[in-house]
């Protein structure tokens, strides 16, 4: 074994017998468990960074655990020693702000390439009669969708890129167009198998420990590393029915979307499966990576279509299908669409594989790889905007602080409340339906090129939506949440949730070792070596 990757057993034992006080550099000078611990500096600095590529933070060591007796025994670890130490598990670093990073401590690296089984993690197991599927919390939900229709089956609510953990989803909610159906990822979970802040393995669902099953879901990793989710399933369809329409009236868009999300508790041949959409500021073709269904050959102009302050609106829908209704989905699309006030001309409709639609994301990140255009920062902005207000928010953002430049895809769709379980830990407006609004763009790298596209503008238009939404008191929640103080996580959840979530961090990790990247509590240990660097670019 290479002197960067040394195993012992030995010093955990007498870290948690006797709590003997050890130097994170000593630690790693032994071991945990049967995993590798690597000071390797591949490891290093893919652990420094994540997909935002707006923050660089390193940490001491990055460990590889080969099962969740592995992350316990390093986290206990953590816990028992004197000196103490950050430890923050990482899955596929799909994180924007640096979440997943931990300044100076160890990085668990839950999920790689491939199948989990591939790397000595367990395997899915599907239940079939049962429909639910037990997962490693590292495995990609690509791998879980390959695993489950095997036998027929898939999960019921998705992310509209699969390759992300389910730990790591499951961490924050999990959303895309079942949500307003089936509710979040997290709303689809029955049993989870927890690394508590302390070392402990919990078992815990709704009947057993439910205080940290409801503590972890959408928890931002605070309360435990997840290694283990029992995820529900339903029968998996064969082909989809993607349909996209235009609007150059809002108040039309919001209405037709909001109107087909209320058909939640109707029969499925009554409803869509999936309602999404996006807006469209750019001037020129409608040519975006969310865009491939509008064909070269057939050009669309915004100034074409009569547009309202030069913003169009795409509603995205879908019917799930097999051979037992293939006969009636036609029809059951046209119902659905016959009442809505979209653009007649502007119909576009596709047929595909469930897989296909399921994955569209990182075909698009195929080619976006091609051109070296996928990893570069990504200042993404996500918030969940009241109902009550998004014709505001449309006005002072979508028609003013955005201009005619988006630098990527922004999406936008409503979800029922309703469909979220009040006890996690997730937040969201206080309102019956609410928003996603997704602005998910991407920076050029380098001082030339079209100025709109440079990070601090972009980062700058953040900030301006913010600001606008406060001075207008607009009480959105940002999704995958990030603040600087303690003051504004405290607003962010509200005085009844952060009292709650305070006290399941006492309670779950009371040394506050646990995703110290979120910087939502200060650790207790020694001083947290502050080494977040902005990347110049």
């Amino acid at each position: 074994m290479a002197p960067r990757f040394l195993l012992a057993l030995a010093i955990c034992k007498l870290i948690v017998t006797v709590g003997l006080n050890v130097e994170p550099a000593e630690l790693l000078q032994l071991g945990v468990g049967k995993g590798l611990l690597s000071m390797d500096r591949p490891d290093v600095e893919s652990a420094s960074l994540d997909f935002g590529m707006m923050s660089r933070v390193e940490p001491l060591a990055v460990y590889h655990p080969s099962s969740a007796d592995d992350v316990a025994r390093l986290v206990r670890a953590a816990y028992c020693s004197g000196r103490g130490f950050a430890v923050s598990a990482r899955g596929h670093g799909h994180s924007i702000n640096g979440q997943a990073q931990a300044a100076g401590g160890v990085v668990i690296k839950m999920s790689a390439a491939g199948p989990a089984a591939a790397k000595g993690w367990p395997a899915p197991r599907v239940a079939a009669e049962e429909r639910y599927v037990d997962v490693w919390g590292g495995e990609l939900w690509i791998d879980v969708l390959r695993s489950t229709l095997e036998r027929g089956l898939a999960p019921k609510s998705w992310t509209d890129y699969l390759y992300l953990s389910v730990g790591g989803t499951l961490s924050n909610g999990g959303i895309s167009g079942q949500a307003f159906n089936h509710g979040p990822q997290i709303s689809n979970v029955y049993e989870l198998d927890v690394v508590t802040g302390k070392g402990d393995i919990v078992t815990c669902s709704e009947e057993k420990n439910s205080q940290l099953f409801h503590a972890v879901l959408g928890g931002l990793g605070q309360f435990g590393i997840i290694t283990r989710a029992r995820i529900a399933l339903e029968p998996a369809p064969q082909r989809v029915r993607w349909i996209r329409v235009l609007y150059s009236n809002f108040s039309s868009f919001a209405r037709d979307q909001e109107y087909l999300t209320s058909l939640h508790g109707e029969p499925a041949s009554k409803k869509f499966d999936y309602v999404e959409g996006f807006v469209i500021v750019d001037e020129g073709l409608i040519n975006n990576w969310r865009s491939s269904f509008f064909s070269p050959r057939n050009p669309v102009k915004i100034s074409s279509l009569g547009t309202d302050g030069g913003v169009l609106y795409c509603l995205e829908v879908t019917k799930n299908y097999d051979e037992s209704n293939a006969d009636t989905v036609d029809q059951e699309v046209e119902d659905l669409l016959k009442d809505l006030d979209f653009i007649q001309t502007s119909v576009f409709t596709t047929d595909i594989p469930y897989v296909d639609f399921l994955d569209r994301v990182h075909k698009a990140e195929s080619k976006l790889r091609s051109k070296n255009l996928w990893d570069v920062p990504h200042p993404w902005l996500n918030l969940l905007v009241p109902r009550s207000r998004i014709a505001d928010f449309d006005r002072g953002v979508f028609k003013g602080i955005l201009g005619n430049k988006t630098s990527g895809p922004i999406l936008i769709y409503p979800m029922n409340k309703n469909k979220w379980d009040q006890r996690s830990s997730a937040v969201m407006p206080d309102e019956d339906v609410f928003y996603l609004v997704a602005l998910l763009r991407s920076a050029a790298v380098g001082g030339g090129g079209d100025a709109s596209r440079r990070l601090e503008h972009l980062a700058d238009q953040n900030r301006r939506i913010l600001k606008f939404c406060r001075d207008e008191a607009i009480e959105v929640k940002q999704y995958l949440p990030h603040h600087a103080t303690r003051e504004e996580w405290a607003d962010h959840f509200g005085d009844e949730r952060w009292a709650r979530f305070h006290r399941n961090k006492m309670e779950f990790d009371p040394k506050r070792i646990l995703s110290t990247g979120q910087r939502i509590f200060k650790p207790d240990f020694g001083s947290y070596p502050n080494t977040n660097t902005a990347l110049s670019l």
